[in-house]
């Protein structure tokens, strides 16, 4: 991949598994020759002590933070961990306003924030809104580029068809876009919106404490 893109554009690794600390420095050192931008949740956010001995061990920058919920959560990795970002989700970190908040304490630190995002146009466009209004915003996320279909989810700005790699930020009332609900109900999976799903009281469902 590195020969492919050329050393201009910048790569990062995420999705290791459920793996032991030594496995990670391993890991990490043996990628140290591609120059990554930084390795993404090696294990779980919540051992902090175990994130400062595999960032203190690589060369490699480390990231974490798209499970962490709140601004004082987030204290522990930005101020023991040696990272190359923070990565919150605006959905399970708080909302806009506190990921803005978790950006400001990170930059506190000398720690620049990259976004986690997976998720419709309008997440996307609420990410976009408060990227533009952290000062130490470093990257976004952004999924689902061959989904043909996936700008005709909202009305309004065609923003995700950015040039270069840059978006531009609605001028527009609110988030800049209208979800448009016929669209919508085309792609619905089983054709059902908001159904209970008993799925999700099972231990192993999609709520886990880390990704």
């Amino acid at each position: 991949m590195r020969r492919i893109v050329g050393p201009e554009i910048a790569l990062a690794a995420d999705h290791f598994g459920h793996i032991g600390i030594n496995s990670c420095i391993r890991l990490g050192r043996a990628l140290e020759p591609f120059h990554l931008a930084w390795l993404e949740d090696l294990i779980p956010w919540q051992h902090t002590d175990l994130w400062k001995r595999i960032t203190d061990a690589v060369y490699l920058p480390t990231c974490t933070g798209e499970d962490i919920y709140l601004k004082e959560t987030f204290w522990n990795s930005a101020a023991i961990m040696r990272s190359t970002s923070s990565i919150p989700t605006w959905r399970t970190s708080g909302g806009i306003l506190e990921t803005k908040k978790i950006g400001d304490l990170a930059q506190d630190f000398g720690v620049p924030m990259a976004m986690h995002f997976a998720g419709t146009p309008v997440s996307f466009m609420a990410n976009v809104h408060c990227a533009a209004a952290t000062e130490n915003f470093l990257v976004l996320e952004n999924h689902s580029v061959d989904v043909p279909w996936w700008d005709d989810l909202v009305e309004g700005s065609r923003n995700r068809s950015s040039r270069n790699g840059f978006i531009r930020v609605p001028d527009t009332p609110g988030l800049g876009v209208t979800l448009n609900e016929a669209v919508v109900r085309e792609h619905l999976t089983d054709g059902r919106c908001f159904e209970a799903d008993a799925g999700v009281d099972e231990e192993r469902s999609a709520d886990r404490l880390w990704s």
